[in-house]
């Protein structure tokens, strides 16, 4: 098999119910536990709370800016 080091997860999230979402983040959270980089591009604001380390992508008037959080 191919070992894939980096994922990125556009907008998966949106229609799993809380317990979905909770078993997902857990897989996800066991991958990057082994070295594995993973990016999620969501607005689903339950992932805030799971997820460590964010790039916010913010939209102001003159376009967008990014914000690192931990």
């Amino acid at each position: 098999g191919v070992r894939l080091d980096t994922l990125f997860i556009d907008e998966g999230f949106g229609s799993l119910d809380d317990q979905t979402l909770d078993e997902v983040l857990d897989v996800l959270d066991s991958l990057r536990e082994r070295d594995r980089s993973v990016g999620i591009v969501s607005h689903v604001a339950d992932l805030r709370r799971r997820i460590p380390v964010r790039l916010e992508v913010v939209k102001e008037r003159q376009g967008s800016s990014v914000r690192h959080r931990l």
